[in-house]
């Protein structure tokens, strides 16, 4: 149906065009009467262009359709801001257009416009389409201002600040701790999960290696577990940051824009977070703080498993992931065996026990 109506609008815009412009055009190659006429020129006109149809119909037929598309699967705040931002480029061009109508300069007062005209309202609809967030922040903090009456604010200032929102990343949800962690009520504030986020999710799930897909139907699953069968308040955050193609740095960014909280336990997206002054919770920080106290000196009982990377190193593990390394080790793997802690290392990545075999101290 749509070719068929783009097909009638050229063969009329055609027909439009021969009406006007082919009489005088065969003025200058024939007398005859007959094919100067305006009604020949319709018809010429239209035939050419319907000609020409067969061509480009499936091109304009394929673009409509995806600015369709566009337009119908981009939000409504993309959209209501974008058109926003189209109307005031616009109005700033016809502004300025006015005052170039009076330059007596032709190619001044009637090029010019048509350029100005244009990149004014492409630069307003990118301006309110790209900076939406801020704009939406902006106008809702002065909307809370607005409606404080001057007893409010005092007590405002009495009262603690609300709970800022967590804004969970992949890992975390892929690791699925962050759900009891939710269970338990130590997560205060509304759990924000962003699109580009569930659509990373989304792609893990569908990927063709069969660990990926497993991590990536785990994290779906732990998100279906946080919005109907724990007491937290779940939201989901529709924007988008088109300019920005790290999933990580929209993390930043969205936190920056909502005065968020990143919940992680991904390393460097933590250490970019300290780095631009972005709060974030580390999921392995908390593990690290609730972990017994294990000092150097203290007896412990482990099964040595693998070789460590050093010379005569050996690898225990502890019921709680924490890697032991056992100096003079390798000759034990297999073994359960007591060795006493020498050193611990703790850091925001996990960790890590240095221990020797007792017997070896004994022999020492």
């Amino acid at each position: 149906m749509l070719k068929r109506i783009v097909q009638l609008f050229i063969i009329i815009a055609g027909a439009t065009l021969g009406y006007l412009y082919i009489p005088d055009l065969m003025k200058l190659f024939t007398d005859q009467g007959w094919l100067q006429s305006s009604y020949v020129g319709a018809i010429l006109g239209a035939l050419i262009l319907f000609l020409l149809t067969f061509w480009l119909v499936d091109s304009i037929v394929n673009l409509l359709r995806w600015f369709e598309d566009t337009l119908v699967k981009a939000p409504l705040a993309d959209l209501l801001l974008g058109s926003f931002g189209l109307i005031i480029g616009l109005v700033i061009a016809f502004l300025i257009n006015m005052i170039i109508q009076d330059i007596q300069i032709q190619v001044v007062s009637q090029v010019v416009p048509i350029f100005l005209t244009f990149f004014l309202g492409y630069f307003g609809f990118q301006v309110g389409f790209k900076r939406k967030d801020e704009i939406l922040a902006l106008f809702g903090n002065s909307t809370k201002k607005d409606k404080k009456q001057p007893e409010e604010e005092n007590t405002a200032q009495d009262t603690a600040e609300l709970p800022k929102p967590k804004i969970l990343d992949t890992s975390v949800i892929i690791d699925g701790r962050i759900a009891d962690i939710c269970q338990t009520n130590f997560l205060e504030g509304t759990i924000v999960i962003p699109q580009f986020v569930l659509e990373e999710l989304q792609h893990i799930a569908d990927s063709s290696d069969g660990l990926k897909r497993n991590r990536g139907r785990r994290g779906l699953d732990i998100l279906n577990r946080l919005q109907k069968d724990l007491p937290v308040n779940v939201e989901i955050y529709e924007g988008d940051f088109e300019e920005i193609q790290e999933v990580d740095s929209k993390l930043v960014k969205l936190a920056k824009v909502m005065d968020g909280v990143v919940v992680t336990n991904d390393f460097n997206l933590n250490k970019v977070c300290e780095f631009q002054n972005v709060a974030v919770l580390n999921i392995n920080d908390l593990a690290n703080a609730v972990k017994p106290v294990v000092l150097p000196g203290e007896e412990m009982k482990i099964q040595v498993i693998k070789d460590g990377k050093e010379q005569n190193q050996g690898v225990a593990y502890l019921d709680d992931g924490t890697m032991i390394v056992v100096e003079e080790g390798k000759n034990y793997i297999g073994e359960t065996i007591d060795v006493i802690v020498t050193s611990v290392l703790q850091t925001s990545a996990g960790r890590m026990i240095f221990a020797k075999p007792k017997p070896l101290e004994k022999a020492l």
